[in-house]
């Protein structure tokens, strides 16, 4: 079912929406909506300043976590008239708002909306912000939920950390975070890809992420086309594919398939085969082991792939559960 489906008039072909710089001047973002043709679905072009587009694009899909439905057949492209400072960032609720005007998911379409707002959790629908249609008062909203007089959306965000070991053999060694966030769909869709967002890597590592996701959920068998999807990491950049045990496991916690730990949850591990559910081994693993346990806390659960179970040092596990964790090797998911 798509959008133009669901809502009352034509969707336009285009929206723009204007906001007020700190600088005084008028910025106005405008959107187009065009067939998607297996293109991304958001396209942002900002001439001469490529890390605003970037930003830009971040915002909008990020923007879209919390609407409970999901249609991929169309391209959004944005772009803006003017090129605002490095530092402000109060366009972004006017691209989030042209974005849902040009696909009928804010209305009035065709009205003059100016929006002056930004947030550090669009993902969960927050927002500092006002905005204003055909000169009228200005209303401040603080999530976007209150643009329709829903509720904050937030409370139905639910999220999970897993951890993974950084190793490069220096002192920068350390455990690092994937963070998962879902929110469920009113209507199942087919496009599992397109409904996750890993802000902050790069192309190839948001597809390995992508790609990774809806083959662990496949292994469900009932968890595919629920949820949007956003994942973050600590640091997000890192080289090698062994935090996708720890993302996946994150993702499960996320989505309520595993026990919460009372610690963190440890996981290092990755998988040809994660459709199957298969945990494979992956390098390095005496200085990741040796990593683990000096970081352990009590309530932490480690997972490893079964591969290295023959290969733990002598006393290893009774060193883990010394420190008050639990550790297992596993060859499968869904079965800790």
């Amino acid at each position: 079912m798509s959008l133009a489906m669901l809502t009352s008039t034509p969707l336009p072909a285009s929206a723009e929406c204007r906001c007020a710089l700190d600088d005084g001047r008028i910025l106005t973002v405008t959107a187009s909506r065009r067939p998607r043709a297996n293109r991304a679905e958001v396209k942002c072009a900002v001439a001469g300043a490529p890390a605003i587009a970037e930003r830009m694009q971040e915002v909008v899909r990020l923007a879209r976590h919390t609407e409970a439905r999901f249609d991929s057949r169309d391209q959004v492209v944005l772009s803006m008239d003017i090129i605002p400072g490095a530092q402000q960032r109060e366009w972004e609720l006017a691209a989030v708002l042209a974005d849902r005007m040009v696909r009928g998911a804010f209305e009035p379409a065709q009205a003059r909306v100016h929006a002056t707002g930004w947030s550090d959790a669009w993902e969960l629908g927050q927002v500092s912000g006002q905005l204003s249609v055909d000169g009228q008062d200005a209303q401040t909203i603080t999530h976007l939920g209150a643009l329709h007089g829903h509720p904050d959306a937030a409370a139905a965000v639910a999220t999970a950390r897993a951890w993974f070991p950084l190793h490069s053999g220096g002192i920068n060694d350390s455990l690092d975070w994937v963070e998962v966030s879902v929110y469920p769909l009113d209507v199942a869709t087919d496009n599992e890809e397109d409904t996750i967002a890993a802000p902050g890597l790069d192309l190839s590592a948001q597809t390995t992420v992508r790609q990774t996701l809806a083959a662990a959920r496949h292994f469900d068998g009932k968890g595919l086309g629920r949820w949007r999807t956003v994942v973050r990491f600590g640091q997000p950049r890192f080289q090698g594919e062994s935090y996708q045990l720890a993302l996946v496991m994150a993702d499960r916690l996320a989505r309520g398939r595993e026990f919460v730990p009372r610690g963190r949850l440890i996981a290092s591990g990755c998988s040809s085969a994660w459709h199957a559910g298969r945990v494979d081994t992956v390098e390095g693993r005496e200085p990741k082991l040796e990593l683990i346990l000096k970081q352990l806390n009590g309530g932490d659960r480690v997972l490893l792939p079964s591969a290295w179970q023959v290969g733990l040092p002598d006393g290893y596990a009774a060193a883990v559960k010394a420190r008050g964790a639990s550790l297992a090797c596993i060859a499968q998911i869904g079965m800790i």
